[in-house]
């Protein structure tokens, strides 16, 4: 039997049903700060366009949400819902698991790709300059 999600002592459903504030106080601190000086537009209208899309995939239709808001903090009425996160070049999707909670959204979508050093080409570096062509 797979275990229930917790999140600081409490179930998901119990998440779901607290009010703002109260959620607010079971958070750490930067994140309890972040939301106790309140939201910004955009990240309104980004909730409200995830509560849309909430209310589509109970009548069967899906919805794709891009936002550049990486800021927000996922709260447990968000879980189930796919967003396209920009990472400053492109979206990246972002399926919003309970383990989220709490975090921030821009965590999930990476804003640097890992360095993958190939052979040394023409003009790469004063030292390749001795590396035979082929």
């Amino acid at each position: 039997m797979p275990r229930e999600f917790m999140y600081r002592g409490h179930t998901l459903s119990s998440l779901q049903a607290m009010s703002m504030d109260e959620f607010i106080n079971l958070l750490p601190s930067r994140q309890r700060r972040s939301l106790q000086r309140g939201l910004t537009p955009e990240q309104r209208i980004l909730l409200e366009k995830i509560r849309e899309a909430q209310e589509a995939a109970k009548r069967g239709e899906s919805v794709t949400i891009k936002t550049h808001v990486r800021d927000l903090v996922i709260l447990p009425e968000m879980i189930g819902v796919k967003i396209h996160v920009h990472n400053g070049k492109e979206f990246l999707p972002v399926e919003i698991k309970p383990e989220m909670i709490g975090h921030y959204l821009g965590e999930f979508a990476i804003t640097n790709k890992p360095v993958k050093h190939g052979t040394p080409g023409i003009g790469a570096s004063r030292s390749s300059m001795y590396v035979p062509l082929k």
